[in-house]
């Protein structure tokens, strides 16, 4: 909304149909609380708006739901990572960003290489620098990012604002998904 977007917010029990009959020209899954291994719905939810080729944003357990999306596995932390001041680095562009992270469970996919999904390739697109934990997904098909997500909290406040900047990322990609 700060950015001049309408945003409509639906029930968690909605259903993919509810979803796109918004007609939205993006998705975005926000933070838990939750164990991503339970949520079958949401997840099914988003695999529907994934084939529909609605762009995508995750944050927290919607990085946690869109690393199951896309086929990955998901684990609880010995000791959950909190607190402000987490450096992670963004691998697309070799920046260290200070980040807000407040999460029990992270998404198991390979940071060495590409994954093929049913809807695209799929990377690792940040990692926590304390303990190589992945904290963001990007997914391309045909050469362009069509969704992409962070473990960590570019909304928190009080707090660092490193990582604002994937707000306009994701206006981007909705306009770009328009044209």
């Amino acid at each position: 909304a700060e950015r001049g977007i309408e945003v409509h917010v639906l029930p968690a029990g909605s259903s993919a149909q509810d979803v796109l009959a918004v007609r939205p020209d993006g998705v975005f899954f926000s933070n838990g609380p939750g164990d991503p291994a339970t949520a079958d719905h949401a997840v099914g939810v988003l695999k529907e708006v994934l084939t529909a080729g609605v762009p995508y944003f995750g944050i927290c357990f919607g990085n946690q739901l869109f690393g199951r999306a896309l086929g990955f596995g998901t684990y609880k932390l010995d000791y959950g990572h909190r607190g402000i001041n987490q450096p992670v680095m963004d691998r697309t562009t070799g920046k260290v960003e200070v980040t807000a992270h407040n999460h029990g469970f992270a998404v198991d996919a390979p940071r060495d290489r590409a994954t093929s999904t049913p809807y695209g390739e799929a990377t690792v697109s940040h990692v926590c620098l304390n303990d190589d934990v992945v904290e963001g997904l990007e997914l391309h098909r045909d050469g362009r990012l069509v969704a992409f997500s962070v473990q960590y909290h570019p909304e928190a406040a009080a707090g660092p604002h490193d990582a604002a900047y994937l707000f306009d990322r994701f206006c981007d990609l909705m306009g770009s998904a328009g044209a």
